[in-house]
């Protein structure tokens, strides 16, 4: 049983990196949506092309719209928060029981 439980400590290892990294590129994003940046730049494009379709769910679902300020930004990183205290932690512990 010690491999399972290697098996999901590592996968809460990545799973957390992961969620750490786009947790990163969320807020990179938010960033440059406060200036005007050049929608052709390469680093504003991978931005937009890596959030875009979980932030336009986010939008569609939200039920209110706060005149020109964006919510769904902050909805994400709670959504994340949530997985990494709860998901990870819960990999975490399992794997631990099972070496």
């Amino acid at each position: 049983m010690f491999l399972l439980g290697n098996l999901l400590l590592a996968l809460a290892q990545v799973l957390g990196w992961a969620l750490t990294i786009y947790t990163w590129i969320i807020i990179g994003r938010a960033i440059i949506s406060w200036v005007n940046p050049d929608p052709y730049n390469p680093i504003v494009r991978f931005l937009y092309n890596a959030t875009e379709p979980l932030l336009y769910r986010v939008r569609r679902a939200l039920p209110f719209v706060a005149g020109s300020i964006d919510f769904s930004p902050l909805v994400v990183l709670g959504a994340i928060i949530f997985l990494q205290t709860f998901l990870v932690r819960s990999l975490v512990e399992v794997g631990v029981r099972l070496q």
